[in-house]
């Protein structure tokens, strides 16, 4: 595996000849964090950086370390967009607002998390709440922003998705309980979430030649996910976790620079990354022509959101 000085070296050779657009959905904490902050760094602040949240305080701390670009112009903005993306609803609101005035996007970067034990929570739109967050946001993401991506590539730029869940710790997937509505429980949600982040990123690939799909697995990182927890005794447990975690996690920082090398070193087609942001093949792969077909069409039809919601 590449070491950090490694692989913060060859991040720093990504010098485009372009002004990037970089979306960040779930940027203002954690790994999301760690990989906005990396790319400010290495692009000196010369890109268009979208910071997607819920915490306006929290990005506007973020956003005021960013490098500041050699010429302060509407191509070098640096923004942050507020979103729960618990409901598929918020998501078309931002994708469609992005859209009407970005014209192309060189990188979408999905992050965001949650940390609870309990057991199924709906969201108004029947969706558990863990699985919107960990998946059926980030399709819809990539869904509603794949014409700007799309125009970045015909104008010859790049054109990459990232997606930070858990590849190559997922596990098989019942075909006929999607969304898990009839079998839910917290284990078979985390199995559930990387093998669907697995399809969605291959499918959209395959759906997609000449951009580039990265599900990425981050291993253990010091993030503020597990303090943060809806769950009071998680919550009151953290600082035991990350005494117990430190000898073998790294900071967001870190992880940030790990992942951003996942994503910027490879080049179209479906890719997934370990925790140092090489390259792990299809090792704890558990997709099928059929799973990918199957969760598609569950896709498309669990995120849709009503016109009189819109």
């Amino acid at each position: 595996m590449p070491s950090l000085a490694a692989v913060r070296a060859a991040n720093a050779t990504f010098k485009p000849s372009y002004i990037p657009v970089a979306i960040f959905v779930g940027g203002t904490s954690g790994i999301g964090q760690g990989l906005a902050e990396a790319f400010a760094r290495h692009t000196k602040g010369n890109a268009h950086i979208v910071v997607i949240g819920r915490n306006r305080a929290a990005a506007d701390a973020i956003l005021a370390q960013f490098p500041k670009p050699a010429s302060g112009t509407a191509q070098t903005t640096h923004e942050f967009v507020q979103c729960d993306v618990t409901l598929m609803k918020n998501v078309e609101s931002v994708t469609k607002g992005l859209l009407a005035r970005i014209p192309k996007i060189n990188f979408l970067v999905m992050s965001p998390g949650i940390l609870a034990v309990k057991g199924r929570d709906e969201t108004t739109e029947g969706i558990d709440k863990k699985l919107a967050v960990h998946y059926y946001a980030r399709w819809k993401f990539i869904d509603g922003l794949l014409p700007a991506l799309r125009r970045a590539n015909e104008i010859g730029e790049d054109a990459k998705v990232l997606s930070v869940m858990a590849a190559g710790k997922g596990g098989p997937i019942d075909l006929d309980d999607l969304g898990l509505k009839k079998t839910y429980s917290v284990g078979n949600a985390g199995i559930a979430a990387p093998t669907y982040n697995d399809l969605m990123v291959q499918e959209y690939a395959q759906r997609n030649p000449g951009l580039t799909f990265v599900h990425s697995y981050p291993g253990v990182v010091n993030t503020g996910l597990i303090t943060n927890s809806d769950t009071p005794w998680i919550k009151a447990t953290s600082s035991i976790y990350k005494a117990l975690s430190y000898p073998f996690s790294v900071s967001y920082q870190d992880s940030g620079e790990y992942m951003l090398h996942g994503l910027l070193n490879n080049n179209q087609g479906f890719f997934r990354v370990g925790s140092r942001g090489e390259d792990i093949g299809l090792k704890g792969y558990f997709g099928s022509e059929e799973a990918l077909k199957r969760l598609w069409a569950h896709s498309v039809e669990a995120t849709t959101v009503p016109a009189s919601s819109s």
